[in-house]
């Protein structure tokens, strides 16, 4: 094998990689949202310079994904601080656990998404949309919201979801990281299809290789439920902690 097939290459393994060379569109991407207050200074000392945030505010999502070009279906839960850089706001993606690893390792290697591998699951249980994530066989988090209860405008949804986001690309080197940089990237590739509001309730458990629960919750500010068609974007960095 040469240089020009090895470069030609998509990820390692070299003869197997673990996902395709693929844009990857979403086709019915069901989310479960629940934005609560925390500490201040628990979130101080998990947001990384140069961003910034006004208030102690933690997004909990759950979604769902029945049909993902290369990917098929999996299950992802995490955790996103609204935040803003300069006069942009948007949301530093903290913690993802999701129960596929090519997607796994497909946003930790080409993007810079924070995933981890869980067991995350989102289904209706009577009158109530249940959204959980267990990490081995411990439950980390559980959310419940009133199902359908009232309408959501369908452009505070888009706005929710296509808000700008902001990840660590961090890679390691022989002597400390090769590439230490603050990303960006943003959905503008989207479908609405539904969208409704209600009451919810989030519990965090403690556990120390899935530290959800130290960004505690203090009150529920709001919840949604939303169903979208979507494709994720790009990357492109916007700090480099090296330079």
């Amino acid at each position: 094998m040469n240089r020009e097939q090895i470069l030609r290459s998509v990820a390692t393994p070299l003869t197997s990689p673990a996902y395709a060379p693929a844009a990857v569109r979403f086709t019915d991407r069901e989310y479960l949202n629940i934005v609560y207050r925390t500490d201040a200074d628990a979130l101080r000392a998990v947001v990384p310079e140069p961003l910034e945030f006004d208030e102690p505010l933690v997004r909990f999502e759950v979604m769902k994904m029945g049909d993902v070009t290369s990917f098929g279906p999996y299950v992802e839960a995490g955790q996103a601080i609204p935040v803003r850089l300069g006069d942009e706001r948007g949301e530093y993606l903290h913690a993802m656990y999701l129960d596929n690893f090519p997607a796994t390792a497909a946003g930790r290697e080409a993007s810079a998404y924070p995933k981890v591998m869980g067991s995350p699951a989102l289904r209706v249980d009577h009158a109530a949309l249940v959204g959980t994530l267990d990490y081995g066989a411990e439950r980390v988090a559980t959310a419940t919201m009133g199902y359908k209860h009232h309408p959501l405008d369908p452009a505070e949804a888009e706005a929710q979801i296509t808000a700008p986001t902001y990840m660590l690309k961090i890679v390691p080197g022989a002597r400390g990281p090769r590439v230490c940089e603050l990303v960006r990237s943003q959905i503008t590739d989207i479908t609405v299809k539904a969208a409704y509001t209600g009451p919810a309730r989030l519990q965090l458990f403690e556990h120390v290789l899935a530290p959800l629960a130290d960004l505690p919750v203090r009150e529920i500010v709001s919840a949604s439920h939303v169903l979208t068609d979507l494709t994720l974007g790009g990357i492109e960095p916007v700090h480099d902690y090296l330079a």
